[in-house]
């Protein structure tokens, strides 16, 4: 069983990850709204597993896996990305992140990058 974080701007998102969570012993340790929050949730939580947007307002979660490997940098962070954010999801791999899964979100998916990190 984890504590996990869910950091995305979009609260349908959160909440689609939070019920795909509620499935399993996993519990929701927090969720935050954009990348600045998510840092501050996670130096406060200390979550076992934090999965987290890439495109958000105030930080993006590029430079929040940086932030959050700067607290811990064993920190687990699985990335979300739509389609054709390749790029982006290559940068967020170099700052940290251990994996990532793309939108929409497939439930299986989901739950075999938690299984991989744990």
């Amino acid at each position: 069983m984890a504590a996990i974080l869910i950091a995305d701007d979009a609260k349908f998102m959160r909440i689609t990850l939070a019920r795909i969570l509620e499935k399993t012993d996993h519990t929701v340790a927090g969720e935050a709204e954009n990348g600045k929050e998510a840092v501050e949730l996670y130096r406060r939580l200390h979550p076992d597993l934090v999965i987290m947007d890439i495109t958000m307002p105030v930080m993006n979660g590029i430079e929040a896996v940086r932030a959050i490997k700067e607290i811990d940098p064993g920190a687990k962070i699985i990335i979300c990305s739509a389609l054709g954010q390749q790029r982006m999801v290559v940068e967020a791999i170099e700052a940290g992140a251990a994996d990532f899964i793309v939108k929409p979100f497939e439930e299986t998916r989901v739950l075999e990058a938690i299984a991989r990190l744990l």
